[in-house]
């Protein structure tokens, strides 16, 4: 795990330009804090920060092979889950490796393979080789986007990083938000190459994106088809069984410590009980942690989105499996801490507005980071299995919008409310996500002769794995790779992605319940209580003194008249939010709020020039 980022100029000579190519290379310290290396030729220039997690004393980069042509070398960011079986094969057609590192068998692969390396992966990965035997770029993303890359177009070339800032960092890359780019950030419909600052683009998942001295060319290497699922019940749940078994086994594989993020929800809690197993039988003990805040179980209020605190299915599910496990506790001051939400918003790039859950993700990462360098997550198994309470809403499903818009909650309800009135007019969030949905849905392929109701929720459970799981993949990556902490995610493993997406939303729901797949495949390692508990998502503090500290933020904002977050915000908005009551605020207020300080916050770290007219 590893930040990247690169340059290619046919017009320059790079090898005066180091400077500007450590800049951008350390700008990614955070993602990389065991190593950091640049290579520098002509006319590319790769830069690369380490996180040392497989053969530790073997995986430098910037990574080369000197073939009679030229040299091929490369940056690489992420895992390939099956470089032993990779290795084995290109050795028998007759490559040799100097360290036993995942880097290397990738870095062959495409000496053998080219361009089609990325058909061979399992894993998550972001990387980009120049090869001068052709004096091309070529850079791939892996097929669900769960790591980050980007890439910002030139006169004579391309400027690529695994985060804006990297990119940001060179003279050539100018901090331009437009009425385009800021639109998405208010409609949150996750519009595929969005990036936010203008004329810069996320490689696609799936993608490989070519750059020559022509231009640069796109290929999509692998999307969701649909496919005719002929497998009966009993067999669908043995091979998720088999599927989930053998993907924990693999992202088990490091050379440092390991845990899994437990939450006492279906996901996390399977996701734990097969690690549990697995490393059972090395003789290792599972380590889990958890986030919670002070007094939330004892004063927990069921709301739309979450019946049940989450600290007794935790200590359920650690007692199971006999964990080593970890409370990371925190209050409102750690959550409304203005240096915190800095540190979130800088390791994202953007004022994402995600509130207290964006503040103790980073700070649950944190304190992992002294323990672990490696976390299993059980994120993305609501958008494959079907688990989010909007798939089970009959008006949100029927909606001509997307679910998780139409379902009523404090992230998605009147997103645009807290804008500036003729803002709010010249952005037309409406008409923006409308086109943008209907974009979506038309690039759904469906199946012949199946019934209406298939059909939709082929194209809800397809919304939802190509564009609302990229911004959940993004949140947790940014937050840990801010603090060296690497999360790997097992339900987006592409197999398992392929096969429970084509199988109906009869099968997905057998047994009248959410996730009925998942559930039954992993009942033998969970208890009852967790089996039987009904969807909740990440928590969210309910203390009403993270309201008031919001509130007492808001304030010391408007006591600044002139600040330039009143050219995005309505004032009187603002100012109507500080004074409703902390302990009855509508929890869309409180977000809207937190918004706010995020924008707030973003102008004064990023300065950038606002083109919104």
């Amino acid at each position: 795990m590893c930040g990247i980022t690169g340059w290619v100029s046919y017009d320059s000579d790079l090898t005066q330009r180091r400077d500007t190519i450590d800049a951008m290379t350390g700008t990614m310290a955070c993602r990389g804090p065991d190593d950091s290396g640049t290579w520098v030729r002509a006319h590319a220039a790769l830069g690369h920060r380490r996180l040392a997690i497989i053969d530790l004393p073997g995986g430098k980069q910037p990574m080369a092979v000197q073939t009679p042509n030229g040299a091929v070398s490369m940056v690489y960011s992420g895992e390939a889950y099956n470089f032993s079986e990779l290795r084995h094969e290109l050795a028998g057609k007759g490559h040799e490796f100097e360290t036993d590192s995942d880097t290397e068998v990738v870095l062959h692969g495409y000496l053998e393979w080219g361009e089609s390396v990325a058909d061979h992966l399992n894993g998550m990965y972001a990387f980009a080789i120049w090869d001068e035997r052709d004096e091309k770029l070529v850079m791939i993303r892996d097929r669900m986007g769960i790591k980050p890359f980007y890439y910002y177009p030139t006169r004579d070339g391309v400027l690529f990083g695994s985060e804006p800032k990297a990119i940001l960092a060179n003279p050539l890359a100018r901090k331009i938000v437009d009425a385009d780019g800021f639109r998405e950030l208010i409609g949150f419909t996750k519009r595929p190459g969005w990036s936010l600052w203008k004329d810069m683009y996320e490689v696609d998942p799936g993608t490989i994106a070519v750059v020559e001295r022509d231009g640069i060319r796109t290929r999509t290497y692998w999307r969701l088809d649909a496919k005719q699922h002929t497998d009966d019940q009993e067999t669908t749940v043995e091979r998720v069984r088999e599927l989930m078994t053998d993907i924990v086994r693999r992202q088990l594989v490091a050379d440092v410590p390991r845990c899994v993020l437990l939450s006492g929800g279906l996901d996390s809690s399977a996701v734990t009980g097969l690690a549990a197993a697995a490393l059972a039988e090395q003789g290792e003990q599972v380590r889990t942690f958890s986030v919670d805040f002070f007094g939330q179980e004892e004063n927990f209020k069921a709301d739309e989105m979450r019946d049940t605190p989450d600290s007794p299915y935790i200590r359920d599910v650690a007692q199971l499996v006999g964990s080593a496990h970890q409370d990371v506790m925190l209050n409102p001051g750690d959550l409304t801490d203005p240096a915190v939400r800095r540190a979130v918003i800088t390791a994202r790039d953007i004022p994402a507005g995600m509130g207290d859950m964006d503040t103790s993700l980073y700070l649950l990462f944190k304190a992992i980071r002294g323990e672990s360098t490696v976390a299993l997550s059980g994120e993305s198994a609501d958008e494959v299995f079907g688990g989010y309470r909007w798939f089970h809403d009959e008006a949100a499903v029927n909606a001509d919008t997307f679910p998780w818009l139409a379902f009523q909650n404090a992230i998605t309800s009147d997103r645009h409310a807290l804008l500036e009135p003729k803002l709010r007019e010249t952005l037309d969030i409406p008409g923006y996500v409308a086109d943008q949905y209907k974009t979506a849905v038309d690039s759904v392929d469906q199946l012949d002769g199946v019934s209406p109701l298939e059909q939709r929720m082929r194209t809800v459970c397809n919304l939802h794995l190509t564009r609302f799981v990229r911004t959940l993949l993004d949140r947790k990556d940014r937050a840990s790779m801010a603090v060296g902490l690497e999360v790997r995610v097992p339900f987006c493993d592409h197999r398992l992605v392929e096969y429970v997406y084509n199988t109906p939303w009869s099968l997905k729901t057998f047994d009248s319940r959410e996730k009925s797949l998942l559930r039954h495949a992993t009942k033998h390692v969970l208890p009852d209580s967790v089996r039987d508990r009904v969807k909740s998502p990440y928590p969210s503090t309910q203390d009403p003194g993270y309201a008031a500290a919001l509130q007492q933020q808001a304030k010391e904002v408007l006591a600044e008249p002139d600040n330039p977050v009143f050219g995005l915000v309505n004032r009187a908005w603002l100012q109507d939010a500080a004074e409703v009551d902390a302990a009855t605020m509508p929890g869309t207020t409180r977000n809207g709020i937190d918004r706010v300080l995020d924008l707030y916050h973003w102008i004064d770290l990023y300065s950038p020039e606002l083109r919104l007219g």
